[in-house]
């Protein structure tokens, strides 16, 4: 089995040795991940921006609101990334208009356990995109980007399923008992 802080260190230490030459382009696949991977966060915001308009839980808004400072550094660092590449944007939705939550109709309104488990799921996605992104890296300066990205999301997913335990929001499938096994 491989050590993680060997290979960070094998990767720190190409990136050194090769400092001075040319990056070389990204190649089809890099791109298509984060032309994806921007998408995909730049919806989030608006999912979350959503969650902001209907909830009137003061953890949930500090959750959404940490969340979306977090989407939105991920999206100026690629995007910036991305220009320098010389590669286009998507085209994305805009902002969410802020909204009164309890003006909201009882049949659109999200409910708090609704709002932190579709959380839940783009997180997920956010971070099988992470993965991929970081497997079809050739370019140790994306590879290191995924990386970034998928500890920052972590560390979200690790507070978040925190804060879904202590409300009872958190999605359990049932256990699985193999036949012949002594009941519980």
């Amino acid at each position: 089995m491989g050590n993680p802080f060997e290979a960070a260190w094998n990767v720190l230490k190409t990136s050194m040795d090769n400092a001075n030459e040319t990056k070389g382009q990204l190649h089809v696949i890099e791109v298509g991940d984060c032309w994806k991977y921007l998408t995909l966060v730049e919806e989030f915001i608006r999912y979350e921006e959503s969650g902001l308009n209907t909830t009137t839980d003061d953890e949930v808004r500090e959750m959404l609101t940490d969340i979306i400072k977090l989407c939105e550094s991920h999206v100026k660092k690629l995007s910036k990334f991305m220009k320098e590449e010389g590669l286009p944007l998507p085209d994305v939705t805009s902002s969410k208009p802020n909204s009164e939550p309890n003006e909201i109709p009882l049949g659109v309104k999200l409910t708090d356990d609704e709002i932190t488990n579709g959380v839940a799921f783009k997180l997920v996605s956010s971070l099988k995109a992470c993965a991929k992104g970081q497997a079809d890296a050739v370019r140790n300066d994306i590879g290191m980007i995924w990386l970034e990205f998928y500890i920052d999301w972590v560390t979200i997913g690790a507070n978040l399923k925190s804060l879904m335990k202590k409300r009872g929001w958190l999605k359990v499938p049932p256990y699985y008992y193999p036949p012949g096994s002594p009941k519980k």
